[in-house]
């Protein structure tokens, strides 16, 4: 079992004190301080923006502190530099993982510490020997040969924790490490979690999910707006006191669903969709303003379900009517046409255009929705959508010039909303909405969302965030190895129902 902070070393191995930075005249980190020690997991949480990635860089040498001093095992750090944050055993594992793709395990592993020691010649045969001790004491499955762009999410997260090992790591940050693993990976990575703890290492959980970082965390550290709001025993937290010292006010995730008339003629009905290897014989309907959930472990197929409904994957039978009227399958112009948004689970690389602007990624998806004639762009009419959506969902940025790629997840999160509902879609389908979004923002999407369904719009989520599904869905389908294994509705929409379901 994890160890109380009581039952910790008395001195921490890692401690900075009084950390100030600015940027250009904002102030990012004012008079932070924070202990880590050894053997301890130490949650640090706080909204996207409140300074936990600038801390993170500044420990490990990748951002200097404009005032404030980093102790290793008591002793006052001069000048804290990438180089010297590895010999310390200062660690950081990014939710990329920083891997190499084409390497096996075992290269994976060796190569960081080969470079470190600055050797000129590297044999991965002679350093594999480094690789299989600490796979082995680690009692991990892994395979050494394998190549680390074939392996799953999980392997990849274990692939560099043992790399970090090998280094001698001391100190382990984690950002977001459980985002896109399932319930059965979440608790294998936490059983890992303990022997590290049993080895001596100390341990930072950044992480969105609450229930998660205080289940496996011994001591929290809360920052808001760059500044320390709230640090104790993690027994002394609950998710909605956790929730409360991010936000600064009390936020509301008690079930909230919009109601809707099951007299209604469907908006959306799926009959019999096939593609065989990822899905089969799914059928299920969606009314006007209803908000239907659906989930599963990952692999399951739900996300092929979405691709499918939107066009980008072609089902190979079946049908998907709008309305009454048949959508072609495969065709994701004909699936807009037909008035059918898709959110996608990766907004970064399918969503956004990074370097463009607000304005620009708004208006990208319904440019023949503000023509002037067929081939002018109206500037007013565009124009007018763009303030409208910008004041509506709430994106925090200087204006709507700012580039994306300044923005926050949850602000970015935002923007992608906006795009699909400037073009005015019947269905809007989002898969893992509030992915990497911190739980303020979280609760204001989801918030957008019951607004558009009470509008009339059919509403789709996938996620495998069960309590943000209990939150807002009217039915929620459980899908496994492709097929829809179940169906929730009212009363029956419960957390801990649902894990079971999905977990069998």
């Amino acid at each position: 079992m994890p160890r109380e902070a009581s039952e910790l070393g008395a001195g921490p191995v890692l401690e900075v004190r009084g950390i100030r930075k600015t940027f250009g005249g904002v102030v990012a980190l004012d008079q932070v301080s924070m202990a880590l020690h050894a053997g301890s997991v130490h949650c640090l949480a706080g909204e996207n923006g409140c300074g936990k990635s600038t801390l993170i860089k500044i420990i490990s040498g990748v951002e200097s502190a404009d005032s404030g001093e980093i102790l290793i095992d008591g002793e006052s750090v001069q000048k804290m530099t990438p180089m010297l944050a590895l010999r310390s055993g200062i660690q950081v594992i990014y939710q990329d993982f920083s891997l190499f793709p084409n390497l096996t395990v075992a290269e994976n592993i060796v190569l960081p510490a080969a470079i470190a020691d600055r050797r000129k010649l590297f044999s991965a045969r002679k350093l594999r020997p480094a690789a299989e001790r600490i796979v082995e004491e680690l009692e991990l499955r892994l395979d050494l040969d394998a190549e680390v762009g074939r392996l799953s999410v999980a392997d990849r997260q274990l692939t560099a924790i043992c790399r970090a090992l090998v280094q001698d790591a001391r100190v382990i940050f984690m950002d977001e490490p459980t985002t896109a693993l399932t319930h059965s990976e979440v608790k294998r990575l936490f059983a890992l979690v303990n022997r590290l703890q049993q080895r001596g290492v100390a341990l930072v959980f950044v992480s969105h999910k609450l229930e998660e970082a205080l289940g496996v965390s011994q001591e929290l550290t809360v920052l808001r707006s760059g500044k320390l709001v709230a640090h104790g025993p993690a027994t002394e937290f609950d998710v909605r006191s956790l929730t409360e010292a991010m936000t600064g006010r009390d936020v509301d995730d008690s079930r909230v669903v919009v109601d809707v008339d099951p007299s209604v003629e469907p908006l959306l009905t799926v009959e019999r969709l096939d593609l065989p290897g990822a899905f089969t014989d799914v059928s299920f309907e969606l009314r006007p303003g209803e908000v239907l959930g659906l989930t599963g472990l990952l692999g399951s197929g739900r996300g092929e379900i979405a691709e499918a409904l939107f066009g980008v994957l072609k089902a190979k039978s079946g049908s998907v009517q709008l309305g009454g009227r048949r959508i072609p399958a495969g065709s994701i112009e004909k699936a807009v046409d037909a008035g059918i948004g898709y959110v996608p689970e990766d907004r970064l690389t399918q969503g956004l255009f990074l370097d463009k602007s607000i304005s620009d990624n708004i208006i990208a998806g319904s440019l023949d929705k503000h023509a002037r004639g067929r081939v002018f762009l109206s500037p007013k009419r565009a124009a007018a959508t763009i303030s409208r959506l910008f004041e509506r969902l709430r994106i925090k940025a200087p204006s709507v010039a700012a580039p994306v790629r300044s923005l926050s997840g949850g602000n970015a999160q935002r923007v992608v909303l906006a795009k699909w509902l400037a073009t005015e879609p019947r269905v809007l389908i989002l898969n893992g909405p509030t992915v990497g979004v911190d739980v303020g923002s979280k609760e204001e999407i989801l918030q957008i969302l019951r607004e558009t369904a009470r509008a009339g719009m059919g509403v789709i989520m996938i996620s495998d965030d069960v309590p943000e599904l209990v939150s807002i869905c009217n039915r929620v389908l459980i899908v496994r190895r492709g097929e829809i294994v179940a169906e929730f509705d009212g009363d029956q929409i419960e957390t801990d129902r649902i894990q079971e379901v999905m977990a069998a």
